[in-house]
């Protein structure tokens, strides 16, 4: 288990935020879709929790095996994707309390566990979650939407905060260390859980995670300030019917495939199946294991005579 805290500070208050989450999702997953890929609305609808009120339940499939190392392509099915449940209570517990859990359709013994809260402050609540993860070691990573490199492929000008600025808020344009100045500004605090209990793959595979759930924050709230224009005059309900015309037109734009591959458990030979928690991960390469590669001479064995002599009916042995 590999536990991170991530602390992202907006130019935004929480509640204007609110909107913002919404917009953002609903847009970025319509955009990173494509058929056969993406981010496919399998539940989005209303839930009443006894401690936390009212909120939001969702459930989404998301389809990313392109995405995946070519290790990793090597071992899981084609159609492959992970689930999301997420419960969204804005604004209850704290200032707003968000669950996300992902279980993958191949491995179950992969999940992501992310908790999200959010503070009108810059970050610098160190025992926002003392209640869920007091005693527990985690790293904090802070992540700034202005001078934090993302991937070239995913880099756009207009989308940069050190360069937008918005027409409606007049906010925009972050120099370095914005953070300690600029008002209002807002940080979503998210604990972060990858856990991957495959002995020898186990280290590998749950820093891989982190560092994609790192991107995808990234980018995500780098969007959701730099299409503020286009949500800040919307209301809840207005968000809600762009949320639910947006998932339909993406549902349409991956397509529909047949169920994915669902394991429950996997037997694995006693010598294999538990190892000391120490011992060193399996060094990776990008080919294929051995147990996936068909020899290129195999000789093809023959199961039958290639020809076949049927009795003549008119002559009677006795």
């Amino acid at each position: 288990m590999l536990m991170k805290e991530y602390r992202i500070c907006m130019p935004l208050t929480v509640e204007e935020y609110r909107i913002g989450q919404l917009y953002m999702i609903s847009k970025h997953s319509h955009e990173q879709s494509d058929r056969g890929e993406g981010v496919e609305v399998v539940q989005n609808e209303p839930y009443e929790d006894p401690n936390h009120g009212n909120g939001q339940l969702t459930e989404k499939r998301v389809y990313l095996n392109s995405k995946l190392p070519s290790w990793a392509r090597a071992v899981v099915p084609k159609i492959f994707y992970v689930t999301e449940k997420a419960w969204n209570y804005y604004p209850y517990t704290i200032t707003d309390n968000w669950k996300s859990e992902y279980t993958c359709s191949f491995l179950p013994k992969f999940s992501i566990h992310i908790e999200t809260k959010y503070e009108d402050n810059k970050g610098s609540n160190d025992s926002i979650f003392d209640k869920e993860a007091k005693d527990l070691e985690r790293e904090v990573c802070f992540i700034d939407i202005a001078s934090d490199e993302i991937p070239e492929r995913y880099y756009k000008e207009s989308e940069d905060p050190k360069y937008f600025k918005s027409q409606k808020t007049g906010r925009g344009q972050l120099k370095e260390g914005w953070r300690e100045t600029h008002q209002p500004i807002m940080c979503s605090y998210k604990l972060v859980t990858v856990k991957f209990e495959v002995w020898g793959l186990q280290t590998r595979v749950e820093q891989f995670v982190h560092k994609v759930v790192r991107d995808i924050l990234l980018i995500g709230h780098r969007q959701a300030f730099a299409w503020v224009d286009e949500w800040y005059d919307m209301t809840m309900d207005e968000v809600r019917e762009f949320e639910r015309a947006t998932q339909e037109a993406t549902n349409k734009k991956i397509g529909i495939f047949p169920p994915a591959i669902s394991i429950s458990s996997i037997s694995m030979p006693s010598s294999t199946r538990s190892a000391p928690s120490s011992a060193p991960s399996t060094p990776l390469s990008t080919d294929a294991p051995d147990f996936l590669t068909v020899p290129k001479d195999r000789p093809r064995k023959k199961s039958a005579p290639e020809t076949l002599t049927l009795p003549d009916p008119s002559k009677k042995t006795f």
